[in-house]
């Protein structure tokens, strides 16, 4: 359609208007009705905005509304009307398409209104329409309130809609190309709005008490002002020449000048003297072509460097959703009057307007006030007036209200919240990306104010950055925020202006809390640990079960009946078959079917039916007497009906789809817990969990635009290189093709002396890449792939370091040897005929050392071909066994347990000498029914104490070592927990040989384990101390106090050590605690101590202080001069050790407390310090005064003995 050719109405309506003579408007006296028909038309436009098109296009607002407006300021009524249609016409086109579309029809009649948007901002750069509109809005802030009436405020809302409206308008790239320093449309736009006294207004509608209501709609368009300008150049105006003022752009030029320089004479050196018409032939050897051959090159020498095989072919087009992010609108340096009527503006609103306005826009945000989004005009506020203020003479005092613990918490609020809404929105997920850049922008400001602070003047600015820094860096929210950024970043979602302020504010976080840890050698934080603990699914909901009562009532109405069944008087049917040859449900299955079955037809009162399936049922399994004897008569008949009615066999759930997948975990569920807990702060530590292939990744993108990067990112992303490099001695990496690419250009760059940092670790890296591959040949093929610190200490210990359970990506499950194979398919072969048996049980109890587990024997059976599927191996259903007892196997439970009943064990004196097999808590369910015993704790096993080590004639037994165990052995356990749900009440004692567990406390020392090894140690030495002074032993339990020492006594592999050492786990479910037994010697428990100490690298241990004592104890004497830590090294101060006269109590003996990991930053204190990494100037060390640390205190109660001596 011709927008030109407008609607008959709607051209017989703008006609109506007036017309324009030179510079004078004549009005029409229809002008206000035809007004009022232009919006009603505008109300009713489709979804094409017909109407607006069509008046964009006849220029109503350019030639008819904006004179009326300038000349007829005093037609009240018509004036009203006018702003109400010029508000309606300039409204974004985003909020009138509500976003871009993105079909090409829809997407032209958004671009044609853009356009008519742009032309309308065009012409509102008039001084005289925003003299009007400021008079207008002048006199109505001078009525008070009680003369304003609803239409005036209407009007002065109206007013300021406009003026955010074009001050929204997007510049038009194709009519403005001209330079920095040029006036734009919206630099016009500005200076008009500056000569009217707008700006006065907007200040005063900040500041004013009575006019709050107004503060968004100020931020908003101050926010849209400053769209184009940086703080930072508008804070450097006017403070030197103008020379200096345009020095970053000299620097510029000249550094592409020595670049050309530098490319001239790199070609001039190329070139021979003498020209040749002929160039010559050459070939490359060693450079295959397409074929067996080498290249033959047809140009000159000169040429050679920019040979590539990749040229004349046709650049691979990337798919739009794999390409880069988009950058935002570029900054663009104004016309000079502009941009110090901006700078003078700032000045004068951070001094009376600042602190008040973001206050009441905070508390419009926080109570839900404001529209939705409108927090991201805050942040915008919050990043450009902290940095115009941080850049123009630093006045703290001025940005109070954004500076504290809740301006970060806010920010850092609506930062998470934009992150998780970018990774599950994904069809918005570029416009989350750049509101959590706002938000990213804002937390950076916040963090350089913070610095900033510290190196005022003035004491009380210096304690309040010491409050904040304290508060920041002790709550896991804020140190855990960038590793969860940089894991996430997506470079087609989010551009690379937001990964360089990422990188920068990193860096400073980093820097910031480096100089916080520094002199304090027990910084404690919070941090909060998720548990996770599986609960299995709710089933599906059922009828309710029958009580005992009623199915008893029931069986006596079904007795006679029953009875003549048996007698041949009622007919039995003929149809009734229990199994399904066909079927492709197993034989086990079908059994519990059938026995559901059974019972189904009893409970609904068909006897026949029962009695006919009890019986083919008979036929067909007649293994284990399941279904009774094949000689069962009538009596035995019955007696098993019977039983079947009561027995609470499990009902299946309904069917569900299946999956592909192989699923042999029954359906379970989550529940998380956080629980919050402190812990001593180690900055390498804390540093390790940046080693990761998303941040390296993350860091070689940003520095693939070296060139275009300003000195300060380059330095962010070096410096963060540099720690993981060398502070973590983690060389290997940064070992990447893509990197080493990187390093390649910018060695051969000929302006590469302006990039001296970068050139630096370059060399550092490649020098490292070239002295290991002297020693690992495989370096090479690692280049190919991103690397993680387990494949970094894989790479320089050898590559089977990690094996046997100690690296996180390697498997624990031991390989499987071609012996093993043929012997797994041997028992294969032999057990599969086997009817009515489970295979894999069968082989799993053949299977010699080292263990395998279920699901290993099932994955090796489907890897070799033998099985299609883990399906073709289904678990037996828990209770498809018949659980039901005969009367002799009762009267044989009696007299076993009338046998045994004053034994030590009666319950495993039973399970020994009982014939049928049966579980335990089967079995312990049939005595509690029989009422042979009242409780379970009856039967538990009666344990003695012994006062004294086993004797010399008393054989050891080995622990078992689970190191090799497949993490997937908790399935086992789940198995087998009805079988074994009374297990564990027994253990025997063993004693560890000397030497044990040394190697594998080794490894958990590499690992990280330091602390709670340390833990352990002491309260062995303890518990060795207290039984050498008292003379008498008893089982003292380990009870970990810290959130380290719990998750290391849930650690499969510090519970081998633990058994290692001879230590007990907990023996039933009256124990939670793991115990040193009373059996083990001081003498046994002190070589245990000795053979988990920390090894250095001379291989001789190094002995770990022992823990403070209680507060009762006396006080050590005091260190001489000289022996106190070193602050640089931060190694632990060694405590004397409490006298082993000094009495002790038996409370605080059997607790065995720990010393709180006092020195856990002693994790990597066997390698020596790496040298400091090139710091610039605002790097400066400052001593930080030393906050008073949170630290969680334990008192222990003691008790006194009741024996005393004398």
């Amino acid at each position: 359609m011709d927008w030109y050719m407008m609607n008959c109405e709607l051209l017989a309506t703008c006609s109506a208007l007036g017309y324009l003579e030179g510079d004078v408007y004549h009005r029409e006296p229809d002008c206000l009705e035809s007004v009022k028909d232009l919006i009603r038309y505008l109300r009713h436009e489709d979804e094409t905005r017909d109407v607006r098109q069509q008046l964009g296009a006849a220029q109503i607002l350019q030639n008819d509304l904006l004179p009326i407006l300038v000349q007829y300021p005093q037609d009240k009524v018509l004036f009203d009307a006018v702003i109400r249609l010029m508000v309606n016409l300039t409204q974004p086109a985003l909020l009138c398409f509500g976003k871009v579309p993105a079909d090409a029809t829809s997407r032209h009649h958004f671009l044609q209104v853009l356009s008519y948007l742009q032309a309308y901002k065009e012409a509102f750069a008039s001084e005289k329409v925003f003299v009007v509109l400021s008079e207008k809005l002048y006199n109505l802030l001078q009525l008070d309130w009680e003369q304003r009436q609803e239409e005036d405020t209407l009007l002065i809302e109206r007013i300021l809609l406009l003026v955010r409206n074009v001050l929204h308008v997007p510049p038009d790239p194709a009519e403005e190309q001209g330079v920095d320093g040029d006036a734009s449309v919206h630099d016009r736009v500005l200076w008009a709005l500056h000569i009217s006294g707008m700006d006065d207004l907007l200040k005063f509608l900040a500041s004013a008490q009575v006019e709050q209501q107004w503060a968004l709609h100020v931020l908003e368009i101050i926010s849209l002002m400053f769209r184009d300008q940086s703080p930072e150049e508008l804070a450097a105006l006017g403070q030197g020449t103008a020379g200096a003022e345009h020095g970053e752009d000299t620097r510029e030029l000249e550094s592409l000048r020595q670049r050309e320089l530098a490319e001239k004479r790199s070609r001039a050196l190329q070139r021979p003297s003498r020209h040749s018409r002929f160039g010559g032939s050459y070939v490359l050897q060693g450079l295959k072509s397409i074929g067996d051959r080498d290249v033959a090159f047809h140009k000159g020498l000169h040429n050679l460097k920019s040979y590539t095989h990749d040229l004349g072919k046709e650049p691979r087009r990337v798919p739009r959703h794999r390409q880069a992010a988009p950058e935002s609108e570029p900054s663009r340096r104004s016309a000079r009057n502009v941009r110090l009527f901006l700078r003078h503006f700032c000045q004068d609103f951070l001094e009376g307007c600042y602190n008040r306005l973001m206050l009441l826009v905070k508390d419009q945000l926080v109570r839900d006030k404001a529209q939705q989004h409108d927090e991201t005009y805050y942040l915008w506020a919050t990043a450009f007036f902290m940095a115009f203020n941080r850049r123009h003479g630093f006045r703290p005092e001025l940005v109070s209200e954004t500076v504290g613990v809740r301006a970060f918490h806010f920010i850092e609020q609506n930062l998470t919240t934009y992150y998780e809404m970018a990774l599950m929105d994904k069809k918005e997920a570029t416009t989350w990306a750049r509101r959590m850049h706002l938000a990213l922008k804002a937390y950076q400001e916040l963090l350089r104010t913070v610095q900033e602070m510290d190196r005022s003047p003035e004491q009380a600015v210096r304690d309040s950055s010491q409050v904040i820094k304290s508060n920041i860096f002790y709550l896991m929210e804020y140190r855990e925020l960038f590793l969860a950024l940089f894991r996430k970043f997506d470079e087609t979602k989010q551009p690379r202006s937001f990964l360089r302020d990422l990188v920068e504010t990193a860096h400073l976080f980093l820097r910031m809390l480096e100089r916080f840890c520094r002199g304090r050698a027990n910084l404690v934080v919070q941090s909060k640990h998720v548990r996770r603990k599986k609960k299995p699914r709710a089933p599906a909901a059922a009828a309710a079960a029958p009580s005992a009562a009623e199915l008893e009532q029931l069986w006596e109405g079904l007795a006679p009946q029953l009875q003549a069944c048996l007698e041949g008087e009622v007919p039995l049917p003929e149809d009734v078959v229990p199994f399904d040859a066909a079927s492709e449900t197993p034989v086990e299955e079908q059994r519990a079917e059938a026995l559901l079955r059974i019972q189904e037809c009893l409970r609904d009162s068909r006897l026949p039916q029962a009695l006919r399936l009890l019986r083919s049922a008979r036929e067909v399994w007649p293994e284990g007497d399941v279904f009774g004897a094949a000689d069962a008569g009538p009596p035995e008949e019955t007696q098993l009906l019977r039983e079947i009615l009561v027995a609470p066999l499990p009902r299946q759930a309904p069917a569900e789809p299946e999956e592909p997948e192989e699923e042999e975990e029954e359906d379970e569920e989550e529940e998380q817990t956080v629980q919050v807990s402190e812990k001593e702060f180690n900055f390498l530590d804390y540093l390790k969990r940046f080693a990761c292939a998303p941040v390296v990744r993350a860091l070689v993108l940003l520095l693939r635009g070296y060139a275009r990067n300003s000195a300060r990112t380059n330095h962010c992303a070096a410096r963060l290189l540099h720690r993981l490099a060398r502070d973590l001695r983690m060389e290997p990496l940064l070992f990447q093709l893509s990197l080493f690419a990187l390093f390649h250009r910018l060695l051969s760059d000929p302006a590469a002396a302006a990039h001296q940092e970068l050139v630096t670790l370059a060399k550092f890296i490649l020098g490292k890449f070239f002295a290991l591959a002297a020693t690992n040949k495989k370096a090479f093929v690692e280049l190919l792939f991103w690397k993680s610190p387990a494949a970094v200490y894989e790479m320089t210990k050898g590559y089977s370091s990690l094996q046997e359970g100690e690296g996180t990506t390697r498997s624990r499950v031991p390989p499987w040897t071609p012996q093993q194979e043929q012997e797994l398919r041997e028992l294969y072969w032999k057990y599969k005929e086997v009817e009515g048996g489970d295979v894999i049980a069968a082989i799993l109890a053949q299977l010699p050392a080292p263990g395998r587990t279920r699901r290993q024997v099932v994955k090796q059976l489907v890897r070799m071909g033998l099985a299609s599927s883990a399906k073709d191996f289904p678990r037996e259903r828990k209770g498809t066994r018949i659980v039901l007892w005969t009367q002799e196997q009762e009267e044989e439970l009696t007299r076993l347990f009338e046998e045994f009943q004053g034994s030590d064990d009666v319950l495993g004196n039973i399970m020994k000498h009982l014939t049928a097999r049966r579980s335990r808590a089967r079995v312990v369910e049939k005595l509690l029914g029989l009422g042979l015993v009242a409780e379970r704790k009856e039967l538990y096993k009666k344990r003695r104490r012994k006062s004294q080590g086993p004797g010399p004639g008393q054989a050891a037994t080995p622990a078992r070592d689970s190191s090799g165990e497949d993490e997937d052995s908790e399935e086992e356990e789940e198995e087998e927990e009805e079988d074994e749900a009374e297990e564990g009440l027994t253990e025997e004692l063993w004693l560890p040989e000397e030497g044990a567990g040394q190697d594998l406390a080794q490894r958990l020392h590499q690992e990280g384990l330091a602390g709670p090894l340390r833990w352990l140690q002491n309260c062995l030495r303890r518990a060795a101390g207290d039984r050498q002074e008292d003379g008498v032993s008893h089982p003292v339990p380990l009870v970990p106090l810290t959130e380290e020492n719990e998750d290391a006594m849930e650690d499969r592999r510090f519970q081998t050590l633990l058994r290692q050492l001879g230590l007990r786990p907990p023996a039933s479910e009256q124990e939670s605690f793991w115990r040193i037994p009373a059996a083990l010697t001081p003498q046994q428990l002190r070589r245990a101590a000795a053979s988990i100490a920390h090894r250095g690298l001379s291989g001789s241990p190094q002995d770990l202080p022992e823990p403070p004592g209680c507060p009762q104890d006396p006080a050590p004497e005091p260190l001489p001069a000289g022996l106190g830590s070193d602050s640089e090294s931060e190694e632990p101060v060694p405590v004397p050790v409490p006298s082993p006269v000094q009495p002790r109590t038996k409370r605080r003996r059997e607790l065995a407390s720990e010393d709180e990991d006092e020195d856990e930053d002693g994790v990597g204190s066997g390698t020596e310090p790496a040298p400091a990494a090139p710091c610039s100037e605002e790097e400066e060390e400052d001593e930080d005064p030393q906050p008073r640390g949170r630290r969680k205190r334990i008192r222990c109660l003691e008790e006194e003995e009741e024996e005393e001596e004398g």
